[in-house]
Protein backbone atom coordinates (compact mmCIF):
# COMPACT_ATOMS: atom_id res chain seq x y z
CA UNK A 1 0.00 0.00 0.00
CA UNK A 2 1.41 3.39 -1.26
CA UNK A 3 -0.80 5.73 0.88
CA UNK A 4 -3.15 8.59 -0.30
CA UNK A 5 -2.06 11.27 -2.86
CA UNK A 6 -4.84 13.24 -2.78
CA UNK A 7 -4.82 16.44 -0.53
CA UNK A 8 -8.71 16.62 -0.54
CA UNK A 9 -9.02 12.77 0.25
CA UNK A 10 -6.15 13.55 3.02
CA UNK A 11 -7.41 16.22 4.57
CA UNK A 12 -11.46 15.18 4.64
CA UNK A 13 -10.19 12.18 6.21
CA UNK A 14 -6.93 13.33 8.22
CA UNK A 15 -8.61 12.02 11.54
CA UNK A 16 -6.62 13.47 13.94
CA UNK A 17 -6.05 11.62 17.18
CA UNK A 18 -4.40 12.45 20.16
CA UNK A 19 -1.57 9.91 21.26
CA UNK A 20 -1.36 9.47 25.72
CA UNK A 21 1.33 10.75 27.30
CA UNK A 22 3.78 13.98 27.17
CA UNK A 23 6.50 13.89 25.02
CA UNK A 24 9.96 15.48 24.99
CA UNK A 25 12.62 16.35 22.55
CA UNK A 26 16.35 15.65 23.97
CA UNK A 27 19.50 15.22 22.43
CA UNK A 28 21.92 12.95 23.63
CA UNK A 29 25.74 11.88 22.16
CA UNK A 30 25.49 8.49 22.56
CA UNK A 31 21.67 6.80 24.10
CA UNK A 32 21.80 3.74 25.20
CA UNK A 33 20.29 0.95 24.28
CA UNK A 34 16.78 1.80 26.59
CA UNK A 35 16.91 5.18 25.45
CA UNK A 36 16.68 4.44 21.36
CA UNK A 37 13.95 1.16 22.39
CA UNK A 38 11.92 3.93 23.78
CA UNK A 39 11.94 6.97 21.65
CA UNK A 40 8.96 7.70 19.32
CA UNK A 41 11.72 9.21 17.00
CA UNK A 42 15.60 9.43 16.52
CA UNK A 43 17.37 11.51 14.31
CA UNK A 44 21.09 11.64 13.74
CA UNK A 45 22.17 15.18 13.33
CA UNK A 46 25.82 16.61 13.35
CA UNK A 47 25.64 17.70 16.62
CA UNK A 48 24.46 14.72 18.33
CA UNK A 49 21.04 12.52 18.34
CA UNK A 50 17.75 13.93 18.86
CA UNK A 51 15.57 11.83 20.27
CA UNK A 52 11.81 11.89 21.03
CA UNK A 53 10.81 10.63 24.24
CA UNK A 54 8.02 10.01 27.06
CA UNK A 55 8.08 12.66 29.39
CA UNK A 56 8.42 10.04 32.52
CA UNK A 57 11.56 8.77 31.17
CA UNK A 58 13.29 11.85 30.44
CA UNK A 59 12.74 12.32 33.86
CA UNK A 60 13.23 8.94 35.17
CA UNK A 61 16.85 8.69 32.98
CA UNK A 62 17.69 12.92 34.41
CA UNK A 63 17.56 13.94 30.70
CA UNK A 64 17.52 17.87 29.87
CA UNK A 65 15.03 18.50 27.87
CA UNK A 66 12.79 22.16 27.25
CA UNK A 67 9.73 21.89 25.32
CA UNK A 68 7.12 19.51 26.42
CA UNK A 69 4.61 18.18 23.48
CA UNK A 70 1.66 15.95 22.59
CA UNK A 71 1.46 13.70 20.14
CA UNK A 72 -1.12 14.09 17.32
CA UNK A 73 -1.30 11.42 14.47
CA UNK A 74 -3.20 11.48 11.45
CA UNK A 75 -4.59 8.50 11.00
CA UNK A 76 -5.32 8.35 7.29
CA UNK A 77 -2.35 6.14 5.23
CA UNK A 78 -0.82 9.23 3.54
CA UNK A 79 1.75 8.62 0.95
CA UNK A 80 5.32 9.91 1.36
CA UNK A 81 5.10 11.53 -1.97
CA UNK A 82 2.43 13.39 -1.71
CA UNK A 83 2.11 17.11 -1.67
CA UNK A 84 0.21 19.90 0.22
CA UNK A 85 -0.57 17.59 3.20
CA UNK A 86 2.10 19.23 5.76
CA UNK A 87 1.00 22.70 4.05
CA UNK A 88 -2.36 22.52 4.69
CA UNK A 89 -2.17 21.37 8.60
CA UNK A 90 0.81 23.38 9.84
CA UNK A 91 -0.81 26.57 7.72
CA UNK A 92 -3.99 26.05 10.07
CA UNK A 93 -1.80 25.65 13.18
CA UNK A 94 0.03 28.53 12.63
CA UNK A 95 -3.15 30.25 11.61
CA UNK A 96 -4.15 29.92 15.33
CA UNK A 97 -0.52 30.73 16.49
CA UNK A 98 0.29 26.89 17.19
CA UNK A 99 3.91 25.84 16.56
CA UNK A 100 4.16 22.14 15.25
CA UNK A 101 6.97 19.73 14.82
CA UNK A 102 6.46 17.41 12.26
CA UNK A 103 7.50 13.83 11.80
CA UNK A 104 6.17 11.74 8.51
CA UNK A 105 5.99 7.81 9.26
CA UNK A 106 5.63 5.38 6.47
CA UNK A 107 1.83 5.24 7.58
CA UNK A 108 0.99 8.66 9.30
CA UNK A 109 2.20 11.84 9.73
CA UNK A 110 2.34 12.45 13.73
CA UNK A 111 2.38 15.97 14.71
CA UNK A 112 4.30 17.79 17.84
CA UNK A 113 2.62 20.35 19.60
CA UNK A 114 2.73 22.07 22.80
CA UNK A 115 0.65 20.46 25.61
CA UNK A 116 -1.16 23.67 26.15
CA UNK A 117 -1.50 23.78 22.82
CA UNK A 118 -3.55 20.35 22.54
CA UNK A 119 -7.12 20.84 22.62
CA UNK A 120 -7.12 24.26 20.24
CA UNK A 121 -4.09 22.04 17.61
CA UNK A 122 -6.90 18.61 17.52
CA UNK A 123 -10.03 21.56 17.14
CA UNK A 124 -7.42 23.31 14.16
CA UNK A 125 -6.67 19.74 12.62
CA UNK A 126 -10.28 18.28 13.26
CA UNK A 127 -11.30 21.96 11.26
CA UNK A 128 -9.41 20.08 7.85
CA UNK A 129 -12.07 17.65 7.55
CA UNK A 130 -15.23 20.06 7.06
CA UNK A 131 -13.39 22.71 5.10
CA UNK A 132 -12.21 20.36 2.38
Amino acid sequence: MAGENNLEVLLKNASPELNPGRYVFCTLAAPSAEIKDAAIVIIREAEGVTLVLPEDLAIQSALRYDYVASWITLKIHSSLAAVGLTAAFSRALANKGISCNVVAGYYHDHIFVACEDTASALAALSSLSSDA
